[in-house]
């Protein structure tokens, strides 16, 4: 007879009623291996990429110009409204801010992969270890590349660099210190951080993504001629090396400018007064 019970297995356990439990939602993905290529390509022209390809026609003006190379100048940070000292700050502060707009892009791409600044060590993290290695890397750097400059300056291998020529306004310094910070920042981050945890992602090898950041580093010097091309080219290889060991981009920020504030500050003081010193 039927009872009209449902047998044992077929009764509901708390299991069965409980609701499933929602899927976790998938987070951003790493974007396909073509994208990243656009990617590194678009932000390169925006920023260094477009400054190798600038810095390759000025070399070649310079280089079928009548004079020898060293008769040539190049003027790094230089006045952008003659006397009109507020106009011109204008001027360079807005140089600067621009300046760093391809590192707020870099930071955003990072950040569309589900990744940040901190992925390519460009954080606050570790303050002191940043600031002592970027005391080192800049003495290193620094003093090579001086003596690199000067003599190729002397071989006739590279142009005479004005740091800096501004007029002598009360505001030299602290733009110059700013126009050193933002190149440290813009070219440590992007060519460096940047291009090789890019590339890396890609399945490059570490030393061929090394290689390739500094041929692009000494490439967007070249404009300074072939001794500083030569120079850059080193430094990048170090700065490299340095980026692959310990997987932070902020010593080399910190060292990039303090070797920029020296240069720019110290061509104030320094140039003329030094008659080794290429003026």
């Amino acid at each position: 007879m039927h009872s009209g019970r449902r047998p044992a297995e077929d009764t509901p356990t708390a299991e069965d009623t409980r609701a499933p439990a929602a899927a976790p939602a998938p987070g951003p993905a790493l974007p396909g291996a073509a994208t990243l290529r656009w990617e590194i390509v678009c932000l390169l022209v925006l920023s260094l990429g477009a400054s190798a390809v600038s810095a390759v026609i000025s070399f070649l003006g310079v280089l079928t110009a009548p004079e020898a190379l060293s008769e040539h100048t190049a003027s790094l940070v230089r006045p952008q409204a003659d006397q009109r000292p507020w106009l011109d700050l204008s001027w360079q502060l807005y140089r600067v801010a621009v300046g760093l707009a391809p590192v707020l892009l870099a930071g955003y791409l990072l950040h569309r992969s589900a990744e940040s600044m901190r992925t390519i060590g460009f954080d606050l993290r570790r303050p002191w270890f940043d600031l002592r290695s970027g005391a080192v890397l800049a003495a290193l750097i620094g003093a090579g590349g001086l003596a690199v400059y000067v003599v190729s300056w002397r071989l006739g291998m590279t142009v005479t660099i004005a740091p800096s020529t501004l007029e002598g306004n009360w505001w030299d310094v602290p733009v110059l210190v700013l126009q050193a910070a933002k190149n440290g920042i813009l070219e440590e981050v992007i060519v460096v951080g940047y291009l090789l945890h890019r590339l890396g992602q890609l399945g490059w090898t570490p030393w061929k993504a090394v290689v390739a950041s500094s041929v692009l580093r000494a490439f967007y010097h070249l404009y300074q001629g072939v001794g500083m091309f030569f120079g850059n080219l080193v430094m990048g290889l170090v700065f490299g090396w340095f980026y692959h060991r310990y997987g932070r981009v902020m010593p080399l920020v910190v060292a990039h400018t303090v070797i920029d504030i020296v240069a720019f500050v110290g061509s104030v003081y320094l140039i003329g007064r030094l008659d080794w010193l290429p003026s």
